[in-house]
């Protein structure tokens, strides 16, 4: 089985750009490319800061695009977005009112968290609505395998500006994974490539669609970077979880003959 995953794509209006990058642009060649190559996914998953300031009409600019978009896609909240303006556009509520949902592929379950909080703070939330959701998809999932996505990771990075930002009850939300078969949590938030393991379970994050956060501060002179975009093409198969990120918009052909190295391998 493969799905895809895309984070932080931070659109803003048509025709508007954001720290020297055209968001839109970005995401259509993104979308498009995984049109191509991949086709074949059964969803996609964007975890979060859909848009930039949350504003309805980057909303319905999203909208728009993945009417078009092959594949089936799923979506999540992080700081940057509105949950109002989201509604207002999408229309998908949980029965909290939160943007959550589950489904089953392969008999494993994914699930979709909501982890806004609001203005003024860019850390992440989940509060007792929530959980309660997570508490009964978690029972409904029955000891099978669950993968997780998520704006905020629930846990340190090791990053200095990153690290301040995370979802505020870190320690609650592990108590609500104890004894569950999670085998995968996928965030976004961080802008950055990541992967390891916490508390015995796998995870990894990806650089946004649109700026990046480089990985110590003040290497460069501004607070982001610009540094490849990617998404990632998840390989579930034979009890493994395989990850590949793709910096689609830096994929050009190598300085050698197009029949070079094309022989018998193996």
């Amino acid at each position: 089985m493969k799905f895809i995953h895309i984070t932080d794509i931070h659109l803003v209006l048509p025709g508007q750009r954001l720290w020297g990058f055209d968001p839109l642009a970005r995401l259509d060649a993104c979308l498009a490319d995984i049109a191509t190559h991949h086709a074949d996914a059964a969803f996609c998953a964007i975890t979060g800061d859909l848009t930039e300031r949350g504003e309805p009409d980057a909303y319905a600019a999203l909208k728009k695009r993945l009417e078009r978009f092959p594949i089936e896609t799923h979506l999540m909240l992080g700081n940057h977005d509105d949950r109002t303006a989201y509604l207002h556009v999408f229309g998908d509520a949980s029965a909290s009112g939160h943007v959550q949902k589950a489904i089953a592929r392969d008999g494993s379950t994914f699930l979709f968290l909501d982890t806004l909080k609001g203005p003024p703070s860019s850390a992440g939330l989940y509060d007792a609505p929530r959980s309660a959701w997570l508490m009964s998809e978690l029972e409904k999932a029955a000891g099978t395998p669950v993968y997780l996505f998520m704006h905020h990771p629930p846990f340190d990075i090791g990053h200095d500006l990153m690290d301040l930002i995370k979802l505020d009850d870190a320690e609650n939300f592990a108590g609500l994974l104890e004894g569950h078969n999670i085998r995968h949590i996928f965030f976004g938030h961080a802008h950055r490539t990541i992967s390891g393991q916490w508390r015995g379970i796998a995870f990894s994050a990806l650089p946004g669609l649109s700026h990046q956060l480089p990985l110590v501060s003040g290497s460069v002179e501004t607070v982001y970077s610009d540094e490849p975009p990617m998404y990632a093409a998840v390989l579930l198969a034979n009890g493994m979880t395989i990850v590949h990120s793709d910096a689609f918009m830096h994929r050009s052909p190598a300085l050698m003959h197009k029949d070079a190295e094309r022989g018998d391998w193996y």
